[in-house]
């Protein structure tokens, strides 16, 4: 009896999820592996380093998070149908590891709360619904391409290499 009730759980939710292939890829495949790999690197990034630009000109360390950040919260309120947050505007002030870590994992959270109320109609509902669900992911994803380099130029293993090498945010 108790066997029947898991599979029909299974069934049932992997009907849910073959309803919403776009959001449901876009989700699992993208934006959890972007999120877990942007927090891994506030993480590794050791404090002294938030205010590191490979050169003149570019972005710190810590504001290519903010970036993230303020991203995170325009593209997932217009998901949500929501006014921008005020967490948006002051992201761009932070400068301190704690408080821009504390702020990127907030935005995702914020992003994660969208996407549970996505589905394949309304990611393509509007431009710009499907522009916010595809600019959370792209964009985040762009913008871990340049923390890497951030990392690796300080010497740490940026956190999807050490993913797969089992070294977790080891230096070099």
């Amino acid at each position: 009896m108790r066997g029947t009730g898991v599979l029909l759980w299974a069934l049932v939710s992997y009907t849910v999820q073959a309803q919403n292939p776009l959001v449901t890829t876009a989700t699992q495949r993208y934006f959890n592996s972007v999120r877990r790999n942007l927090e891994a690197s506030a993480d590794a990034m050791p404090a002294d380093k938030y205010g590191f630009r490979l050169t003149e000109g570019q972005m710190t360390f810590a504001e290519w998070l903010n970036h993230a950040t303020q991203r995170n919260y325009s593209d997932c309120a217009v998901m949500k149908g929501v006014t921008v947050p005020e967490a948006e505007k002051e992201a761009a002030t932070l400068k301190h590891k704690g408080e821009v870590s504390k702020a990127l994992k907030e935005s995702f959270a914020y992003c994660a709360e969208a996407l549970e109320g996505m589905d394949d109609q309304k990611a393509i509902s509007s431009p710009a619904m499907s522009n916010a669900l595809l600019h959370v992911v792209v964009h985040n994803n762009e913008i871990y391409g340049n923390v890497v380099g951030y990392l690796r130029v300080c010497g740490f293993v940026p956190p999807s290499t050490a993913a797969r090498r089992g070294m977790k945010g080891k230096k070099d």
